[in-house]
């Protein structure tokens, strides 16, 4: 993905002396601001002094790569990472200036929810996981009974995040979270991450070359970052490794131990669709509002095809759409979800694709197609235009949080439509106009002042 730039650090000096001269240069001059003191595992051998050379040009950006990984193993040693690591980690190291394009870059068109789902619960989807719950069904019931995940939610989330491991990334973790942790935007994050990495490298669960991911750091088959690795990560086969890149049974049994800490709720749905009565509070349908669902069939929702509706605790109304596509009653299962992935199409999708790959039903509600997605910038502007009119939606972002919903479902209600929280382009529209003559108005009263 993208052009790797190669570091003038990983010539032959840095190939035969690694970082860790640099460590030791750094250490002997006093140039570190980590007062902790190395151990004594740690300390760098003069036999790996490597040739004299020309003193590198301290204002180059490879230079400047070089510098911070040589702090930052000053920082690892003293947590405990040991000198064969770091030189296997960092010695062909490299900067790779794709990860910070994309780390930068913030789509300007969003994606509706039922685009999003066309592709991640499609019908080629659907077989494929079928396909592989059939191949796998002795281990993976196991797993499934152990920590009480169904199978078909493990399958749904490894198809979603790697396509059943055909699609895990190809960026060296190390070198993904280094360029991160050396741009400098998300460089404490990063940094923790990037230490995580290295003890996974140092308990030899994998090898350097095989830890491949995404370029924010997620690896492997269901996309764990290094400190969520080290968290949840699990041997299920018994070769004493934690394999998330090639062993099936480490890959179902680390997300299912992840989802069992997190929450999961053995023999509890995540939800299921729903119908709502004629005239319904869409106010209602608010993720902080829960209840049992024989609080929500007592104000008339009932399951699409009207039935009454299953035990659910604290269960929530969800309008993915707005008042005009489906909805749908989650419970706590469906937050779990969201701890894997803070997204509700993200965990709406992982939950309908476990349904169609167990043989349950489609979404039967149709989607409003014909309405059209605010690119950020227009979400950005709407969030602008209510904050102006009294509807906090905290700092305009271009992200549709709980609180721009909040402040949209005011606004809806002040004017008397459904109060869904859903930004449609017509509501936009009609903000933008209000604004705009609410410059005129100001610019006309500005004039009349100016004048007297």
């Amino acid at each position: 993905m993208g052009v790797m730039k190669k570091l003038s650090c990983s010539t032959t000096a840095a190939r035969s002396a690694g970082v860790l001269v640099c460590v030791a240069l750094l250490m002997l001059a006093g140039c570190t601001s980590v007062s902790t003191p190395v151990s004594r595992d740690s300390t760098v051998s003069t036999t790996d002094a490597a040739p004299t050379r020309a003193a590198p040009d301290p204002s180059s950006p490879d230079q400047a790569f070089t510098d911070w990984i040589a702090r930052f193993s000053v920082r690892a040693s003293a947590a405990g990472i040991d000198a064969a690591t770091l030189h296997l980690a960092f010695d062909d190291v490299h900067f790779i200036p794709r990860v910070v394009e994309l780390d930068r870059a913030q789509p300007e068109f969003t994606r509706a929810v039922w685009d999003y789902l066309d592709s991640a619960v499609s019908e080629q989807r659907i077989t494929r996981g079928q396909e592989k719950l059939l191949q796998l069904r002795p281990a993976i019931d196991t797993i499934a009974a152990r920590y009480g995940v169904p199978a078909e939610v493990l399958v749904a989330i490894w198809g979603i995040e790697s396509n059943f491991g055909t699609n895990m990334g190809d960026i060296p973790t190390i070198d993904a979270l280094a360029t991160l942790g050396f741009e400098g935007r998300r460089e404490a994050w990063a940094s923790t991450q990037l230490l995580a990495a290295l003890k996974i490298l140092q308990n030899h669960d994998i090898d350097r070359a095989q830890m491949i991911g995404s370029w924010a750091g997620a690896m492997g088959q269901t996309q764990f970052l290094p400190s969520v690795f080290l968290a949840y990560a699990v041997d299920a086969d018994g070769d004493g490794r934690r394999d998330i890149w090639g062993s099936d049974a480490d890959v179902m049994a680390s997300t299912a131990n992840f989802l069992a800490r997190s929450g999961w709720q053995a023999n509890q749905p995540w939800g299921l669709e729903v119908s709502l009565p004629p005239g319904f509070d869409y106010a209602l349908a608010d993720a902080k509002l829960r209840q049992p669902s024989a609080a929500w069939a007592d104000v008339g929702v009932q399951t699409i095809d009207h039935a009454p509706l299953p035990p659910l605790a604290e269960s929530s109304l969800l309008l993915p759409a707005g008042a005009r596509g489906p909805a749908f009653l989650v419970g706590a299962n469906f937050r779990t979800i969201l701890r894997y992935n803070n997204a509700t199409s993200y965990a709406l999708a992982v939950n309908l694709l476990a349904q169609r790959i167990a043989g349950g039903p489609a979404v039967q509600a149709a989607w409003p197609r014909d309405l059209k997605s605010l690119t950020r910038s227009q979400l950005r502007e709407l969030q602008t235009a209510l904050n102006a009119r009294g509807f906090d939606c905290g700092t305009p972002d271009g992200m549709m949080g709980p609180a721009t919903q909040r402040g949209l479902r005011q606004y809806q209600d002040s004017v008397g439509q459904p109060a869904d929280g859903y930004p449609t382009m017509e509501l936009y529209n009609d903000l933008s106009r209000s604004m705009a003559a609410c410059k005129v108005a100001s610019c006309l009263a500005k004039q009349k002042r100016t004048t007297r």
